[in-house]
């Protein structure tokens, strides 16, 4: 992961192991793997169980831009809980006075284009979908919202944010 450049000294003797972290290190965190990260998915007034569903996340920090990627698919054993549906980040968000808006996909019979709010300083997400086919107006994902979720239903969430650190 990159990190802050460091401060040379006047006179400094710049070795090999410098060079190597201050420049060869930093760059190749750039083109590195993205880091595997596991959202705990929570609902405002009764949790979700994932059972045998799964939820995978990545990101990637570049200095404090996060890019960041979560696919949660439904199992025969998942319960949706009650309210609405959030997802934790890999890092805090700035508090850059603006929400940042990524994407969100959900693959549930039918495709539902929806976007996914970050907050200023948020630790998580809530994908926003259409309320129903026949409006723009958007509401937070839900067990029932935008559809009744079932088993092989699909939630995919992108987005790019500014990381707090």
């Amino acid at each position: 992961m990159t990190f802050a450049p460091r401060t040379w000294v006047v006179g400094e003797v710049v070795s090999a192991a410098l060079m190597n972290q201050e420049i060869r290190d930093q760059f190749n965190s750039i083109f590195a793997a993205w880091t595997t990260y596991t959202p705990n998915w929570t609902a405002a007034t009764t949790a979700p169980v994932l059972g045998n569903g799964t939820l995978v996340g990545r990101y990637m920090k570049i200095g404090r831009t996060v890019i960041v990627h979560a696919n949660l698919t439904m199992g025969s054993t998942t319960t949706y809980g009650a309210g609405g549906y959030s997802f934790d980040l890999p890092a805090t968000a700035s508090n850059a006075g603006a929400a940042y808006i990524g994407n969100a996909h959900l693959l549930g019979g039918t495709r539902w284009a929806g976007q996914l709010v970050i907050a200023p300083t948020a630790t998580n997400t809530s994908p926003f979908f259409p309320t129903n086919t026949t409006t723009t107006n958007l509401a937070q994902m839900a067990a029932t919202a935008p559809v009744t979720l079932a088993s092989t239903h699909q939630v995919r969430m992108t987005a790019v944010y500014e990381a707090a650190a």
